[in-house]
């Protein structure tokens, strides 16, 4: 009912997931990442326990074959399910049970991989993979996100959709980006537009959270402002309106 992306931007060493279905919410089950370590889309008759071990395993250390071997052995439910997965390594490994619904498979390349099932056919994530390695000069979400309308242009989920969701982590365990789509006709475009209004604000206020490295961040929010005005007025320079919802953004 589901495909999904997991990629590691080999530029930056940010990991991603992308996923679309016909299904609620499927951005609250499906992506378990942790931050400069592992990206992870448990799917199918989906196991949110495997997504959030085989998250926390990878981030220890562990390799992503031999996560997804142990996950499949203990699981007798292992058949109904699909996982897959990319490491600190860059190294790719998933599982397609048995019994998922057809059309369903995997799919991997250069530190990325994309998995389906109760697909149209075995186009949907063959055209995932070759437009996410086609757009490589694409900013890495504006990449997962080409990947995932090429894959439903060539038939997605069979049902249609319902729900999609884009997740990047960078350097640590909370998101750089999480959007959205619970419950919409055309949820790869809202993503669309929830990515046009995070960079209205939302991202330049990301880029002085704390992290790791820097535990206090950036207090002083002069260049905050700074980089917001300006993104602002490019965008009225270019005559595009604001996708926000909200009539004014205040502080």
């Amino acid at each position: 009912m589901t495909y999904s992306i997991v990629a590691r931007d080999p530029d930056t060493g940010q990991y991603g997931v992308a996923v679309a279905s016909r299904f609620f919410a499927v951005g609250a089950l499906v992506p378990h990442l942790r931050g400069g370590k592992c990206a992870v889309a448990t799917q199918a008759f989906v196991s949110p326990i495997w997504g959030i071990e085989a998250a926390d395993r990878l981030a220890q250390g562990e390799s992503a074959g031999s996560v997804v071997a142990d996950l499949v052995a203990r699981d007798g439910g292992q058949a109904i399910r699909q996982i897959h997965m990319i490491d600190a390594e860059g190294n790719t490994a998933a599982h397609t049970g048995a019994n998922c619904v057809d059309w369903c498979g995997d799919v991997a390349g250069s530190e990325v991989s994309v998995a389906g099932n109760m697909l149209a056919g075995p186009q949907v994530i063959a055209e995932t993979l070759a437009a996410y390695e086609a757009n490589m000069d694409l900013p890495f979400a504006e990449r997962l996100m080409t990947a995932m309308e090429a894959g439903q242009a060539a038939g997605g989920d069979k049902r249609g959709t319902q729900s999609a969701a884009l997740v990047i982590h960078r350097t640590e365990d909370y998101p750089w980006l999480s959007l959205r789509a619970d419950d919409h006709p055309d949820p790869l475009e809202e993503l669309r537009r929830l990515y046009d209004v995070a960079y209205e604000r939302f991202v330049h206020v990301a880029e002085a959270m704390p992290t790791r490295a820097n535990f206090s961040g950036t207090t002083d929010r002069t260049g905050i402002d700074k980089a917001i005005a300006e993104a602002d007025a490019a965008r009225r320079a270019a005559g595009r309106p604001s996708r926000s919802f909200a009539t004014e953004l205040e502080s």
